[in-house]
């Protein structure tokens, strides 16, 4: 049995703005669930809140059976989550070994390694090992902030827009991850992104978000209805 990721009726708040209203997701082990929305609705809020990254007002995180409250996102690293971040934040004067090395932190010693699986997946960060980060396209350093989640040995993953100004070609090879993570390791997978031919082809479940709120669950067939659609209009 997976790990499932469970939202439940979350809150956010930045100051006196309110960033998510009551927002319950559950990704399931397995499967990919994909958060989709315009620019500005609170998509990013929702994975900085899973990451710890900002507390929650109100409302219930949960991997598996451990709730997470308060706790500090190296904390919830240890639990078993990976989070690849939007603008992919890796560190430009580091080579690519050691970008991969940072992943180490939430390991016992014994596990420090990076396993084959990222280069498997990825095999150009293996030809380019010892360049440094900032060398690399911005899709070569987007397989990177996956790999470093990788690291980690992830029960969840989750990601903040993988496809954001990446030539198709990665985007492609980047599906293909993810669907390997999903149905060879059974993974549980959560991404936020706005590009919607990328979900149709990987997701299996669909949340649209409009305005801090979930206004729309189902699989991701329901993409092509016209009340989904106009959701995710610009």
């Amino acid at each position: 049995m997976g790990t499932s990721l469970n939202i439940e009726a979350i809150d956010l708040h930045y100051g006196a703005a309110q960033a998510l209203r009551g927002v319950s997701v559950c990704a399931h082990p397995a499967k990919i669930t994909a958060v989709l929305g315009r620019n500005g609705v609170g998509k990013s809020s929702l994975l900085r809140a899973i990451a710890g990254v900002h507390p929650v007002s109100r409302g219930e995180i949960r991997v598996g059976e451990t709730p997470f409250g308060k706790t500090p996102p190296y904390a919830r690293a240890r639990h078993g989550l990976g989070y690849v971040p939007q603008g992919r934040d890796i560190f430009p004067l580091l080579s690519v070994k050691e970008n991969l090395q940072t992943g180490f932190a939430p390991l016992k010693a014994s596990e420090r390694t990076i396993p084959d699986t990222v280069f498997e997946l990825f095999p150009v960060l293996k030809d380019m090992l010892m360049r440094r980060g900032g060398d690399l396209s911005g899709g070569q350093q987007q397989q990177l902030a996956i790999g470093r989640a990788l690291v980690t040995r992830p029960k969840v993953l989750i990601l903040d827009e993988p496809t954001e100004g990446i030539q198709p070609s990665i985007i492609k090879d980047i599906g293909r991850a993810l669907q390997f993570l999903r149905d060879e390791l059974g993974m549980t997978i959560l991404i936020v992104e706005q590009y919607l031919d990328f979900c149709r082809e990987i997701a299996d479940h669909i949340y649209i978000m409009d305005r801090g709120e979930i206004m729309h669950e189902g699989p991701a067939s329901d993409l092509d209805l016209p009340e989904v659609k106009r959701h995710l209009m610009v």
